[in-house]
């Protein structure tokens, strides 16, 4: 079975339980550890919609053959962890918070690590370095319209992003998907992959078995209900904090439409930025161009 060479190959496959309270959480995660010398330090990779910690498969043997600790989790609503029903769960901000207790609670990890996220991963990963900026060394961040932004206000209605308001509308989205998983989600990956055979069919197969696991759906769109909440939520945080402090990298592809605003967004709530794009690679960079992935991510962080 395809999950089960990503667990043998990528690190043991466990369970933390984040809260009880109002709904039990369980965040599925992999950690691997640095496969020589001493750790330079721990990674956390954010996935992204609609993939789960599977999309990291190609690259966390690398980041770890390179001396980082990879925690790889399944976010809140997604892949093996838990799918609460509480709507107001899926604000950013407690996606964000529920990684900081695997982190620093469950995990113990106590120095600041590099936070990285891709697509909603990247929402998840802004909502992270604003949160908890004293336990973020650096943030990777790219392949979204970050909520609060110019852009995202300007994109959320087009073509491209139909899906930002197809989600949001209740129970239409689970109603018409159920049954229909695979190809809904194929329809994705088609449109939005430069290089076409970097998601293979058994990894739609993959990808599908877990988003049509029971709340797989809803879960999902959930987190797209909240888009508007978060946008609230990250103006908020700027407002009373300022621009976010933590050096910050926005990372997408070079054939990526999302690539042409991310200086303009990085700036709306970061001091400090860069920005990079991986080559020959469209939306999902680190299935499309694992190695270009890998490469702009340890320049960043090893500067």
């Amino acid at each position: 079975m395809v999950h089960a060479e990503f667990f043998s190959s990528a690190g043991a496959h466990r369970i933390a339980i984040i809260s009880e309270e109002p709904e039990l959480v369980r965040i599925k995660y992999i950690d691997t550890p640095p496969t020589s010398g001493t750790s330079k330090g721990t990674i956390l990779l954010i996935h992204g919609w609609p993939q789960t910690s599977y999309q990291f498969r190609k690259v966390i043997r690398h980041l770890a053959d390179k001396g980082y600790r990879i925690i790889t989790p399944d976010y809140r609503g997604s892949g093996d962890s838990s799918k609460p029903m509480d709507l107001d769960g899926y604000r950013k901000v407690t996606m964000a918070a529920d990684l900081h207790s695997l982190i620093a609670d469950h995990l113990g990890v106590n120095e600041k690590i590099h936070v990285v996220g891709h697509d909603i991963g990247g929402m998840i990963a802004h909502a992270y370095a604003a949160s908890f900026p004293d336990d973020t060394a650096t943030i990777t961040w790219g392949e979204c319209p970050l909520p609060g932004t110019t852009f995202y206000h300007d994109t959320k209605g087009s073509v491209q992003l139909f899906h930002f308001n197809f989600h949001r509308v209740l129970d239409l989205p689970e109603t018409l998907v159920k049954g229909n998983e695979r190809a809904y989600l194929k329809h994705f990956y088609d449109k939005l992959a430069y290089n076409a055979a970097a998601i293979t069919p058994d990894d739609i197969d993959y990808y599908a078995e877990q988003y049509a696991q029971p709340g797989g759906i809803r879960a999902s769109t959930n987190v797209y209900r909240m888009f508007e909440k978060d946008a609230e939520d990250n103006v908020a945080m700027r407002e009373k904090n300022g621009k976010c402090k933590v050096q910050c990298l926005t990372l997408n592809g070079d054939k990526s439409f999302l690539a042409k605003a991310a200086a303009d967004e990085a700036a709306e709530f970061y001091e400090q930025f860069e920005t990079a794009e991986v080559k020959d690679a469209m939306h999902y960079i680190a299935e499309e161009n694992p190695e270009g992935f890998v490469q702009e991510l340890l320049k960043f962080i090893e500067l």
